[in-house]
C-alpha cells in the first residue's frame, strides 16, 4: 500500500471530454506550420479554440495561419489565430508564443526532423551528442519547461513519437533513442505535474501523409502513397486529420495522463 501523502489540492476540473469544450480555450502547436500540427489547428480552430502555431519557415507558417483561420468564423477577431516563427526548442520563441497567447490552456509538439540516422559505429560521438543535445528532444523539453510554468490546472501537454520506438530497424538506434525518452519523460512528467492537476500524454503515430512522409524517397505522389499504403493492415496509410484527432481528444479528456496512445493503424500488429 502507498505511504504517500494525499494531496490536498482541488481535484482536476470535471467537464464534458468532448472536442466542444475546448471552444474558447488556446492551444500552442509547436510545428504546427504544416502536417500533423496544422491538421490540428484546423480542427481546434473548427470548434472555436484559439491557435497559435509555432514553425521554423515564415512563408510556410504565414500559409498555415491563413489555412487554420479558414477553419473558423468570417467574424473572427484577430487573435484568433496567431503565428509566431522560429526554432520550437529556442526558449525565446516559445517565451514570445506564450507571451502573445496571454493565457494558454493546451500545448501540442509535433516539431521534430530525424537527425543522427546511420550506422551506430559510423556515428561520432559529436554526431551523437548533437542529435540528442540539439534535435527533436531538445523541442520536448524545451516544451515541457515552457508548459510548466505556464499551463493552469486541467491544461495539457501533448508530445508525439513514432512506431519505430517499439519496431525498430537498423541505422535509426539514435534517433529512435531520442523517441524513446519522449515516451518515458511522458510518463515521469505527468506524475511530477499531477498535483498542479496538468496532463502529459504522447501520441505514438504510424505512418502517417504528411510532408515529412512524402520527402522520403519514392513516396512524392499521390499514386506512390496509395501503393505504399496498400501493404498496411487497414490498406492506406492514415491522414494527417486522423492523427491530430487523438491530439485533440487528449486536451478534450481531463482523466487521461501518463499514456502513450498508438495511431498506426494496426501496423504494430502486422
Amino acid at each position: 500500500m502507498s505511504t504517500e501523502t494525499p494531496s490536498t489540492a482541488t481535484p482536476i476540473p470535471v467537464r464534458s471530454p468532448l472536442p466542444s469544450v475546448l471552444s474558447g480555450t488556446t492551444a500552442v502547436l509547436i510545428g504546427g506550420s504544416s502536417g500533423i500540427g496544422l491538421a490540428a489547428g484546423v480542427l481546434l480552430r473548427s470548434v472555436g479554440a484559439r491557435v497559435v502555431l509555432v514553425g521554423r519557415d515564415p512563408e510556410r507558417l504565414k500559409a498555415a495561419v491563413s489555412r487554420v483561420r479558414g477553419a473558423g468564423a468570417a467574424e473572427d477577431p484577430d487573435d484568433a489565430v496567431l503565428g509566431v516563427a522560429g526554432d520550437g526548442g529556442d526558449e525565446q520563441t516559445l517565451a514570445e508564443a506564450f507571451d502573445r497567447a496571454g493565457h494558454v490552456d493546451h500545448v501540442y509538439v509535433t516539431a521534430g526532423r530525424i537527425t543522427g540516422a546511420g550506422p551506430l559505429t559510423g556515428l561520432s560521438a559529436d554526431d551523437i551528442r548533437t542529435s540528442l543535445g540539439s534535435g527533436p528532444l531538445q523541442t520536448v523539453f524545451a516544451a515541457a519547461r515552457a508548459a510548466a510554468a505556464h499551463l493552469p490546472p486541467g491544461g495539457s501537454l501533448t508530445f508525439s513519437s513514432g512506431i519505430l520506438v517499439v519496431r525498430p530497424y537498423p541505422g535509426m538506434t539514435v534517433p529512435l533513442s531520442a523517441a524513446g525518452a519522449v515516451e518515458t519523460l511522458t510518463r515521469a512528467l505527468a506524475v511530477e505535474l499531477a498535483p498542479a492537476r496538468v496532463r502529459v500524454n504522447t501520441v505514438r503515430y504510424g505512418r502517417i501523409d504528411t510532408p515529412l512522409l512524402r520527402s522520403l524517397p519514392g513516396l512524392d505522389s499521390d499514386e506512390a502513397i496509395a501503393a505504399a499504403g496498400t501493404s498496411a493492415p487497414l490498406g492506406r496509410f492514415g491522414t494527417a486529420e486522423e492523427a491530430a484527432a487523438t491530439a485533440v481528444f487528449l486536451m478534450a479528456n481531463n482523466y487521461v495522463t501518463g499514456q502513450v496512445i498508438t495511431v498506426d493503424g494496426g501496423e504494430t500488429l502486422a
